[in-house]
């Protein structure tokens, strides 16, 4: 008969009770499971996954079902085992970490199965096999190591009660302390994980992925937790796959289908190896290609896909792996291992066979008497040996290991050392352990902290691990790395330049949709997936954002009072006025004098008021335009500058009829009063007058939104209304100022007490040539420089006529008065005339230049 030794311990009262059961001996004999064991005052458990396939047995019920039977031994695995004993020795000889105490251990393999890992753990509580029914019961395991799996961990925590320390298992689940208490680890959760891969997707703009998952709950929790945290970013899940080691052929080709039919070129695997490896031999063996892989830890570096014929379809596969570590006195440790040493210890013979190539001889057993393998010969050594299973300088999961034995162990250390007790602790209870483990922080010899929090987890610290082809083998290079901080949040950094991606240096696109295009929307297709969206126009007054996933107002553009420009004119634009006013003003104070009289004093003032109106009329160009400011601006502009022009030619056609009247027998003066100049005035204005009626009856100007000028703006501007009615005002302006202009020209050669008509013609002069250089600035002007081209031919062509006529005049009576007489009027005359030719020559010249400028400037911006 057999003792299962079982520690149980009550949730609501906190005792650990212990109980030796009986077991039939048929019963116990079908549990039987080889183990790795060396006896201590304090056992320490293990479950490794050293098998990692369980066989399928049919069961009749009619006899014993039977024992289990593992296949494909795996290195990985078994070195981890290795690395649980070297620590365990290494503590043993330590001279202050438990002196005195000696640990065991006892280690199982779980064959990669829930149920085995579960049976495996029903072996550790018990006692072992060969013990006498009379015998004491041993010590209890004190602690367990296991396991490499999720779903394995989980059933490990539902199951039993000693405390368990896991190297692999990463399920964000495990830390939930009301329903795991006694369950640590050495690797960090999957919820750090799940950040470090959802920042990974948000780095490099995928919006459309797929996932495969395997059917545990390491699988389903955390494509769960990834999908919940990249909605955040806007990232769409297209499919998720589920896979698993026991799977049949057809569910694994219905996740390859998938994978074929589907758009995404990016997928997350988030699978241990095992489960894996069947999917990733189909995907190789139908050549699906250009899939840029995400692996999750339980893969990234794992061996046996590590290979150039895996690396077809998976190279340039990228993803996150705990920090490595290096162990250098294991490896003369593990290059110790041999069948010849260490006579009759499980699993050394199959590690043997995998790692030589022979078979080593059971004792007593010749050479040749079976032909399964090549038998051994006892000459063969691994001292030499250049496999990576003696690499011990990058060492993660084992790493791992090593440090869940040091844990514990100073867990005991603090538990047996900080109490009084008066012999050896075989009784040592597990929650106790538990206690002293939850406070255990410590600096290992490679200079790391050591700690457990509130959960039981550690701190997250991953590298970002890249597929690589080197020299035909690959290499997992590291690219970057992920750390998590106090408050939860994270670091990612990455070397973009040392990636090797399955496209190549260029970062691989996947997107659900195609980029929209400028001026459109991205909008969600009802029944599909948030990300897969078709592009929508946004409306005329709209404009998308950068992200083109919404319409927003576009920008409006008017000249207006409060930029630059529009207080630079309005400015100017006061000025003019101001000064008109003002030589009005002193034109009335001086209206008795030689030069105010020689100057036909009343035209004279009628001038300065229609200069004082133009002066004021862009004032109405500036700001947002509104149907009552649209409909004055060009009917105020023409009405004033037809009155100003009509008051030119008066003037005009005094200077010519005057001149005509000194010829004997011409009676022209006479007949050419203050009435008829009134009336010519009036006549010429009333037409322009007419027009402008006609105008804004017929189709009168209003304020319009252009979008031809930017995509980006809506530009503010008065439309015309009618392009004939607004050329037709400028004509007959342009047909007044020509006849001044001409009539002027007539009577450059009179005498000097009549050279009025010298200035007259000068200002007609500048004022045709701002208007003819207007029109191509004007049509070629975009936006709001349009109205300020029209401004600025405004205020130059009144400046014009205000400095030529009236500034001679006004410099006699200021500054000169000693010749305001009908003696000195000629003289001082002709020198302010050759001053001011030279004076608006160059006026001329710079309004020119800047009208030009000016138009090129907008042409080419």
């Amino acid at each position: 008969c057999a003792l299962l030794h079982l520690s149980v311990q009550n949730n609501f009262t906190k005792t650990n009770y212990t109980y030796c059961l009986l077991f039939d001996t048929l019963e116990w004999q079908s549990w039987t499971m080889n183990d790795v064991n060396r006896q201590g005052d304090v056992i320490i458990g293990g479950i490794f996954p050293i098998f990692n396939k369980q066989l399928s047995s049919t069961t009749s019920f009619e006899r014993d079902p039977p024992g289990v039977r593992c296949a494909l031994f795996d290195l990985r695995a078994y070195r981890w085992t290795q690395v649980m004993i070297f620590a365990i020795e290494e503590i043993n000889n330590h001279p202050t970490l438990l002196p005195n105490i000696s640990l065991g251990y006892r280690i199982l393999n779980s064959c990669g199965s829930p149920p085995n890992a579960l049976r495996a753990a029903l072996m550790l509580v018990s006692s072992p096999e060969e013990m006498e029914s009379s015998s004491l019961c041993p010590p209890p395991i004190s602690a367990i190591i296991a396991e490499a799996g999720s779903s394995r961990s989980l059933v490990l925590a539902e199951a039993f009660g000693p405390f368990q320390v896991s190297y692999f298992s990463t399920c964000a689940c495990l830390s939930d302390k009301t329903k795991y208490p006694t369950f640590f680890r050495t690797i960090p959760s999957d919820f750090y994980q799940v950040k470090a891969l959802a920042a990974l997707v948000k780095r490099f703009g995928w919006q459309w992925i797929g996932a495969i998952q395997s059917d545990n709950d390491y699988g389903r929790n955390g494509i769960l937790a990834f999908t919940k945290e990249v909605k955040k970013f806007g990232v769409c899940v297209a499919f998720v796959g589920t896979v698993l080691q026991t799977y049949k052929m057809d569910k694994i080709l219905h996740v390859v289908e998938m994978i074929k039919q589907s758009t995404v070129k990016v997928i997350l695997a988030f699978v241990p190896k095992g489960d894996l490896y069947p999917l990733m031999k189909e995907v190789v063996k139908q050549n699906i290609t250009g899939i840029q892989w995400i692996a999750s830890e339980a893969w990234i570096t794992a061996a046996r896909p590590s290979t150039p014929e895996i690396y077809r379809s998976f190279g340039g596969a990228i993803g996150f792996v705990v920090r490595k570590m290096a162990i250098p006195k294991l490896r003369p440790f593990l290059a110790g291992i041999s069948p010849y040493t260490n006579t009759g210890a499980a699993f050394v013979r199959d590690f043997w066979e995998v790692m030589v190539g022979c078979r080593p001889p059971l004792p007593g057993e010749l050479p040749g008497t079976q032909a399964k393998s090549e038998m051994c010969t006892g000459a063969e050594s691994l001292m030499n040996s250049q496999d990576a299973f003696f690499n011990v300088t990058e060492l993660r999961v084992s790493y791992n290991v090593y440090k869940a034995v040091y844990a514990i162990a100073h867990a005991l250390h603090h538990l047996l050392f900080c109490q009084p007790f008066e012999e050896k602790p075989h009784n040592t209870s597990s929650f106790q352990v538990t206690g002293h483990l939850q406070r255990v922080h410590f600096t290992n010899q490679f200079g790391e902290t050591v700690f457990f929090d509130q959960n039981g987890d550690p701190p997250a610290s991953y590298d970002i691990i890249n597929w690589q082809l080197r020299d035909g083998q690959v290499q997992h290079v590291t690219v970057g790395h992920f750390a998590s901080a106090a408050n939860r949040e994270y670091e990612l950094s990455i070397q973009e330049e040392k990636i090797v991606w399955r496209t190549g240096k260029m970062v691989p696109q996947s997107v659900c949709s195609a980029v929209c295009p400028v001026g459109t929307r991205r909008a969600r297709i009802q029944g599909k997936p948030i990300c897969a969206a078709e592009c929508t126009p946004c409306p005329q007054e709209y404009w998308s954002n950068e992200r083109r996933d919404k319409c927003i107002l576009k920008t409006v553009e008017f000249l207006s009072y409060h930029e630059p420009m529009g207080i630079a004119l309005t400015a100017v634009s006061l000025i003019g006025a101001f000064l008109s006013l003002a030589t009005m003003l002193v034109f009335i104070h001086s209206r008795d004098t030689p030069v105010i009289k020689a100057s036909n004093s009343e035209l004279s003032c009628f001038l300065l008021f229609s200069l004082f109106m133009c002066f004021l009329c862009p004032l109405t160009f500036i700001g947002r335009p509104t149907v009552w400011t649209c409909m004055l601006r060009h009917t105020a502009f023409g009405v004033t500058f037809a009155l100003c022009i009509s008051c030119v030619l008066g003037k005009t056609i005094v200077v010519v009829t005057a001149f005509r009247a000194t010829v004997p027998g011409n009676k022209m003066a006479i007949k050419f009063g203050p009435v008829q100049q009134r009336i010519i005035v009036c006549s010429c204005t009333l037409f322009q007058i007419i027009i402008c009626i006609l105008w804004l009856k017929l189709n009168s100007p209003f304020p319009d939104m252009v979008f031809r000028y930017s995509k980006k703006k809506i530009v503010l501007e008065c439309n015309t209304g009618s392009e004939a009615a607004f050329y037709a005002v400028l004509g007959y302006i342009g047909i007044l100022a020509a006849i001044c202009l001409v009539l002027a020209f007539l009577a450059r050669k009179l005498p000097d007490n009549f050279n009025e008509a010298k200035f007259i013609t000068f200002s007609m002069l500048i004022f045709c040539a701002v208007w003819i250089t207007f029109i191509p600035a004007y049509v070629s002007s975009p936006g709001k420089f349009t109205v300020a081209v029209e401004i600025f031919a405004i205020l130059s062509s009144a400046f014009g006529l205000l400095i030529s006529i009236f500034a001679p005049k006004c410099y006699i009576i200021l500054i000169k008065p000693e010749k305001n007489t009908k003696k000195h009027i000629g003289i001082g005359v002709v020198h302010c005339v050759l001053f001011f030719c030279v004076f608006h020559s160059i006026v001329f010249l710079n309004i020119s230049y800047v009208t030009c400028g000016l138009t090129w400037w907008l042409d080419h911006s």
